[in-house]
């Protein structure tokens, strides 16, 4: 990847007394897919509007291309946002909309219908510019409003939770249509969500974050697979977080029983988070498993069957291509590669702990 384009630095933020963000540090590379994930509240929407300028940090800076930017209003900045709600002008038609932007910054009428069309060509809507903005499907307004944005040449495309309002099948295929965009386009996108499936689909860096902190930065892979603590391993997929006892280097003991891992460094008999993906666990005839219980509930879900298995007093979800009714006896085996061991936080306010950068 390459270098940093915009750095956020010591960044704090506070409404009304209750602080949003804490000491935030980020970077984002140029050409770079980054999405801030994480619950409502986390503070991942007023990153984005500090980045576009729309609301300025209590304390900190906002770095672009090495110059502060942090007092500079959105308009003078080198970057476009695209809102939940598309506001597309109601009385214009499209390709006025997309135009907007352009006139006010006095473009020649041959450079912006040229734009015009390479932007709705784009975006997949050649051919709609006289048409209004309400003869069109939510998905059709949500392209728009991106073409719109891209027409100024921005070299960042801020997405706040762009998709939240469009049915399932048009997001996903929205979805693709972005990381196209991206890659053709060549610029950096700084996207929001809650969505995990979302975030997992289309970054290159995910951040995740909860109550002001960044949680943890990573590719989609890092996050899913190695979250590094319990907040992030439950907010990224389905999980079984247990309470573990770390016995020794590559031994940890789970409701119990004792189950091989590879982790080390932990310390001896240290109490400790344990994650198991429910996809991780082998279900087998009971003497062959390292614990054994009993199937109590069953979803099929197209790719895969979800269970539920009571062992040791503790309900496991497991996801399996293979179908166990409801009633069956089962042992469970996790190889040790797939068992992720986490520090336990000390304290409440742990829980939202800083993480260092990349």
């Amino acid at each position: 990847m390459s270098n940093k384009l915009i750095d956020l630095v010591n960044i704090t933020k506070s409404f009304d007394g209750e602080t949003v963000l804490d000491d935030l540090n980020l970077y984002i590379r140029e050409n770079e897919f980054l999405t801030l994930l994480g619950p409502s509240g986390c503070g991942k929407t007023t990153t984005l509007r500090i980045i576009g300028g729309f609301e300025k940090p209590d304390k900190g800076q906002v770095v672009f291309d090495g110059k502060d930017i942090t007092s500079l209003p959105p308009n003078k900045r080198q970057l476009n946002t695209v809102f939940q709600k598309y506001a597309l002008f109601t009385h214009m038609t499209i390709a006025e909309n997309i135009a907007f932007g352009l006139k006010l910054k006095k473009k020649s009428k041959a450079y912006i219908d040229d734009k015009i069309k390479y932007a709705l060509k784009l975006v997949n809507l050649e051919g709609y510019g006289n048409r209004m903005p309400d003869s069109l499907s939510g998905g059709q307004q949500q392209r728009i409003a991106i073409a719109r944005a891209i027409v100024n040449e921005p070299r960042v495309l801020l997405l706040d939770e762009p998709l939240g309002a469009l049915d399932l099948k048009l997001r996903q295929d929205m979805q693709y249509e972005l990381i196209r965009l991206k890659n053709e386009l060549g610029i950096t996108f700084i996207y929001v969500t809650h969505d995990q499936e979302e975030a997992l689909t289309m970054s290159d860096t995910i951040v995740v974050m909860n109550q002001g902190y960044i949680q943890q930065i990573g590719t989609p892979e890092d996050i899913y697979n190695e979250p590094q603590n319990a907040f992030v391993a439950d907010f990224i997929g389905d999980s079984n977080i247990l309470d573990g006892l770390m016995l020794e280097d590559r031994l940890v003991q789970i409701l119990g029983t004792k189950f091989p891992c590879v982790d080390e460094g932990f310390g001896h008999n240290k109490p400790v988070d344990v994650v198991i993906r429910p996809e991780d666990i082998d279900l087998l005839p009971p003497e062959q498993g390292t614990i054994q219980g009993v199937v109590t509930h069953l979803i099929f879900k197209g790719v895969h069957y979800e269970m539920e298995v009571s062992a040791n007093g503790y309900e496991w979800l497991v996801h399996s291509t293979d179908l166990f009714p409801v009633g069956t006896k089962v042992g469970i085996h996790v190889d040790p590669f797939d068992i992720q061991i986490m520090n336990k936080p000390e304290s409440e306010d742990e829980e939202a702990v800083k993480v260092g950068e990349e």
